[in-house]
């Protein structure tokens, strides 16, 4: 009788390179999780227990999880953490407020240009907790590790300003509504914000009061 393929591995798949790494450049929505770290600075606005700290350098970060949403890559994950202090300088620092502002342009519709009041508040949160489930287009990058491994990385946030953001904004929501008839109030979608904007609690009210006592990264 023929061998069984637990006896004879000739006609095995090759094993897959790099674990199907998402290609370099895609775009789609993602929605973004902290995974709390238990480290707390109220001083800074660093609350809630999102942050985590590195015992080995003393960097403190966000550890966040990127879910694609929707496309051909849908539910997979990229892991990257969003840089709060390091003790090397302020650059990683303002790299992760970068991010962060961009995250916010992106997940509540703001163009990047637009400096109305509206706009500034919309750029403040009350605490990470405001970032823990924010939905945004992104393009996804490769990269190394430490390791020299390659990994899949979020390269940019992807802002109203881009000439893609709203396709994808659109084809997230018709994804969101399948079923219904086609072009059922669809192309609007593209100029409304997202679904998830305006977070649950956000109130401009909440935010015309003093800036006294405000974290930095949070002005």
């Amino acid at each position: 009788s023929a061998p069984s393929s637990w006896n004879d591995f000739n006609d095995a798949e090759a094993q897959q390179s790099g674990f199907n790494l998402i290609p370099k450049g895609t775009q789609a929505m993602v929605r973004m999780t902290i995974k709390p770290g238990g480290y707390d600075e109220p001083d800074r606005g660093w609350t809630g227990g999102y942050a985590t700290a590195s015992h080995e350098t003393g960097a403190v970060f966000l550890s966040c999880e990127f879910v694609v949403l929707q496309g051909q890559f849908a539910k997979r994950k990229i892991w990257s953490n969003v840089g709060l202090h390091s003790n090397k300088g302020p650059t990683w620092g303002q790299m992760g407020r970068s991010f962060i502002k961009a995250v916010l342009n992106s997940s509540r519709n703001i163009h990047p240009d637009d400096n109305s009041p509206e706009a500034a508040h919309a750029r403040q949160i009350r605490g990470f907790a405001d970032l823990d489930g924010v939905e945004f287009p992104a393009r996804i990058g490769v990269e190394k590790d430490g390791k020299g491994e390659l990994r899949n990385i979020i390269r940019m946030v992807i802002e109203p300003d881009h000439k893609d953001y709203a396709d994808l904004i659109l084809a997230k929501a018709q994804a969101a509504g399948h079923g219904g008839p086609s072009g059922s109030g669809g192309a609007p979608a593209a100029a409304v914000p997202p679904s998830n904007y305006p977070p649950t609690g956000y109130s401009t009210q909440t935010r015309v009061s003093s800036t006294q006592g405000r974290p930095s990264w949070a002005q």
